[in-house]
């Protein structure tokens, strides 16, 4: 299948960390704040988060507060 499991090495807790950010992210901007009836809807609100919210319009501290477009066409 071409999948590989990715673990972080000990005594490096670092490996981690910007997926441990956006998760904490996920959680606090789109999951905590919404109420979903079905499961399709938690999907789709996740999807749309990912996709559209967190890489197409959210500004990222790393890139000075810029929405990632942004930070690409500087």
């Amino acid at each position: 299948m071409g999948i590989s499991q990715s673990m972080s090495r000990a005594g490096t807790p670092y490996d981690n960390a910007p997926m441990e950010r956006y998760y904490n992210t996920l959680k606090a901007e789109e999951v905590y704040q919404h109420r979903y009836d079905t499961i399709e809807e938690l999907d789709q609100a996740i999807n749309d988060f990912a996709y559209v919210w967190y890489n197409q319009i959210r500004p990222h501290s790393y890139n000075n507060h810029l929405i990632p477009l942004e930070k690409r066409l500087k």
